[in-house]
């Protein structure tokens, strides 16, 4: 007869397993850091890879380096780092969900908990075809977008750095 581990033991591995590797995954990276340059983020992660044809975003965003993908509740997330005036401005993690039966929403029902863990309660919105929650701290706004139309369906987690209006910008 073969000896199997408790069935309990292999459940809680895996869950600390997929806790820890959220949170890793969807933190910033170790030593990086909004506004920091891209010397300095090539610094903080070696295997970033600079973007042959850079997404532009408005404001002047980049997104001009690529990090190693990340694997939340099956799907690939990839990031991206994006620059403007030479500072970093947005990290996006962004995964295509289209070959999942869910279309992604196990990995955004995930994400929502490690950011209400992380942030607290979120601002949600839901409108057909996609799921957004926001969380903002002093300095950076996150949100979380689960989109799911045309044929195409993606989860992205996004850092960006806040921007403050004062009264004479409104």
């Amino acid at each position: 007869m073969a000896v199997f581990p408790p069935v309990r033991f292999l459940v809680g591995a895996a869950v600390i397993l997929g806790a820890s590797t959220l949170a890793s995954a969807q933190s910033l990276p170790e030593g990086v850091r909004l506004g920091m340059s891209a010397e300095a983020l090539r610094d903080a992660v070696p295997d970033a890879q600079r973007v042959a044809r850079p997404q532009r975003l408005p404001g002047g965003l980049a997104g001009l380096w690529r990090g190693a993908p990340s694997l939340i509740g099956g799907l690939a997330f990839d990031p991206t780092f994006f620059f403007s005036a030479g500072a970093l401005q947005r990290v996006e993690w962004l995964a295509a969900a289209d070959s999942l039966p869910d279309r992604g929403d196990a990995a955004f029902s995930a994400l929502l908990d490690w950011g209400r863990a992380r942030f607290g309660t979120e601002t949600a919105a839901r409108d057909p075809g996609s799921r957004y929650a926001s969380w903002a701290t002093e300095d950076t706004d996150v949100y979380l977008q689960r989109a799911d139309g045309a044929g195409h369906a993606t989860v992205r987690l996004v850092y960006k750095t806040r921007v403050r209006k004062d009264g004479s910008e409104l």
